[in-house]
């Protein structure tokens, strides 16, 4: 059955391939400096989330062995980077980012030979491999924090941060996930507090040790040699810290990206890391957030600085609230970010990722009726704005959020942690368990749907977290033989952008900003013109094509149909169509 729908999606492919409207390629790309064109830019990132991707031994936990089982799969998609998210061993704590060895593969993942093979397998069809690096913050079972915490004088103490009891309590600062937002913990081994900024069993790194950083360059380094593409940083701009610990004003939790992120010294390591790891390779680099302004983001990315290949920032994807989101807000925010790079410096685009509810069920509409062309709408979006794209597994397919109702249900270590200091702090723990059901980081952690058969396809044993109770209707093998399915949406959408690079290196325009329901930009490079028509609606709409240009091509739409004059076009429900403008 596997080699029968590969098979068949391949076709499909091949017949896309023909008729695409693709053929101006190089055409367009003679419209930009070739100093411009870098394979990071024009790549297709496609996250994967071992854990919950696929099982191949029945222990129900995602493996090595079962991505490589599915590497034709991802190939089928038109996708051209995996980034993988940790694989370390750890712990668990935090599902792989608390590394507790950063040169070996968790057990439950499979072997360093697994990963070869995997990493070889990808390389054969095409696919590049980014690797997440966890660096701001290690394990406590990490070798270097056991000898840290051993003795005040031994060689690693300075690894990490450290405050002596007898100087009584340290200045607060605030932990993302531990359950009392306290990120000081108390060790009495050596009576003093360690930092951390995530959870209790991951101590933060002291980026101000020089050994400290030739310890993770020499890792980078090793997993360079062995052929990895690409480097994600976990967390990074809060890695340098102010170690005199002033005392921060009152409530600045709310705002700690202000205070923790981009502190003096971050830019010198990145420079001292891109002199040690990324000039040496062909590696595209990529930091967890983009710091507290576009001025922060620029001295990350530009091309002067020396430091990283793209910033991926959250205030896009941060807009969805429970109960909804403003589309003026998501126009304005997506528009700045693009204006303020469009000519230095390079952005991430994504509407998901491990750290996020679906998307589907975020930003489109996740009701019967609308899941599809919404989840298609979406993807159209990723796939037609400036900037590299990452895909989120599942998405391909529109995959919603799970719907739980006990905390019991939940693994992620920040529901669990908040659940309990919502109970300590005395919050409307009904409100609370809503919030958390809409928006929980474990929604986007559900085992991939891969067929109708026992637990979507994805293990023999039982799930390390449920299967979404939809995998009936919604999965591969169902949409693999749907030529209108979110699936084959996805794939026409990467074969029409890599096959234009006017969808990549194009200008953006916004147009109309103040139409209530539709999100409208344009994409020109040299001769080439495309506009961009997505309803963010549930209503029919209309959109006057008052524009420079006339619509020649439907180059792709969500629907069958499409209602269009020389001036109008009319737009039925979440419908998205790209048309080649003369």
């Amino acid at each position: 059955m596997g080699q029968t729908w590969f098979k068949y999606g391949v076709c499909i492919l091949a017949v896309l391939l023909v008729v695409s409207a693709c053929k101006d390629s190089s055409k367009q790309k003679e419209a930009m400096p070739a100093q411009d064109q870098k394979w990071w830019k024009e790549a297709i990132v496609y996250q994967i989330y071992p854990r919950s991707f696929k099982d191949s031994d029945g222990d129900g936990v995602g493996d090595l062995q079962g991505i490589i089982q599915k590497l034709d799969y991802v190939q089928s998609l038109g996708v051209t980077a995996v980034w993988l998210n940790p694989i370390y061993t750890s712990p668990n704590a935090d599902n792989g980012y608390d590394v507790s060895d950063y040169r070996n593969i968790m057990e439950e993942f499979g072997t360093m030979e697994d990963f070869d093979q995997m990493m070889d397998g990808m390389h054969q069809r095409g696919i590049k491999l980014v690797m997440d690096i966890v660096v701001n913050h290690s394990s406590n079972e990490h070798e270097w924090f056991k000898q840290s915490r051993s003795s005040r004088d031994n060689p690693y103490r300075d690894y990490y941060h450290w405050w002596p009891a007898e100087k009584g309590n340290p200045p607060y600062r605030y932990s993302l996930f531990d359950a009392k937002g306290d990120a000081w913990q108390y060790d009495s081994l050596t009576n003093a507090y360690y930092l951390h900024y995530f959870a209790k069993q991951q101590p933060d790194l002291n980026w101000s040790n020089p050994k400290v950083r030739q310890e993770v360059y020499d890792i980078m380094k090793f997993w360079a040699d062995k052929g990895v593409d690409g480097f994600r940083l976990d967390a990074f701009q809060f890695a340098a810290k102010d170690t005199t610990y002033p005392k921060f004003p009152d409530g600045f939790e709310k705002d700690f990206i202000q205070y923790y992120a981009m502190q003096d010294g971050l830019h010198e390591y990145l420079k001292e890391m891109n002199q040690a790891v990324f000039s040496k390779y062909d590696v595209m680099s990529v930091s967890e957030g983009a710091g507290r302004n576009f001025e922060d983001a620029h001295e990350l990315v530009d091309q002067d600085r020396n430091e990283l290949n793209m910033a991926y920032a959250f205030e896009g994807v941060d807009i969805p609230k429970y109960k909804g989101y403003d589309l003026a807000t998501m126009k304005e925010v997506f528009t700045k970010w693009d204006q303020e790079f469009a000519h230095d410096g390079w952005l991430s685009i994504f509407l998901a990722n491990h750290d996020q509810a679906r998307m589907v069920s975020r930003w489109g509409n996740d009701s019967e009726a609308y899941r599809d062309v919404s989840a298609k709408l979406l993807n159209t979006f990723l796939l037609s704005m400036r900037g590299t794209p990452y895909c989120y597994y599942g998405d391909e397919l529109g995959m919603t959020n799970i719907d739980f109702d006990s905390i019991s249900q939940y693994q992620d270590i920040a529901a669990i942690n908040g659940y309990q200091k919502a109970l300590d702090e005395g919050e409307d723990m009904e409100l609370f368990m809503e919030l958390l059901n809409f928006s929980s980081r474990d929604n986007g952690r559900t085992p991939m749907q891969w067929d109708a058969t026992k637990n979507a396809g994805f293990s023999e044993g039982d799930p390390w977290l449920p299967v979404n109770e939809n995998y009936m209707e919604l999965n591969v093998e169902k949409e693999n033989s749907n030529e209108n399915s979110v699936l084959n949406h996805f794939r026409k959408m990467t074969i029409l952008r890599k096959e234009n690079p006017v969808l990549v290196y194009g200008d953006y325009q916004l147009v109309v900003p103040e139409h209530p329901t539709v999100y409208a930009y344009t994409r020109t490079l040299g001769d080439e013109k495309m506009l961009v028509l997505l309803n963010f609606s549930e209503e029919d709409t209309t959109f006057d094509l008052n524009l420079d240009g006339n619509p020649s091509t439907v180059v792709i739409n969500n629907y069958t149909d499409l209602d269009i004059t020389d001036k109008t076009v009319r737009l039925l429900p979440y419908q998205a169509v790209i048309l080649k403008m003369d």
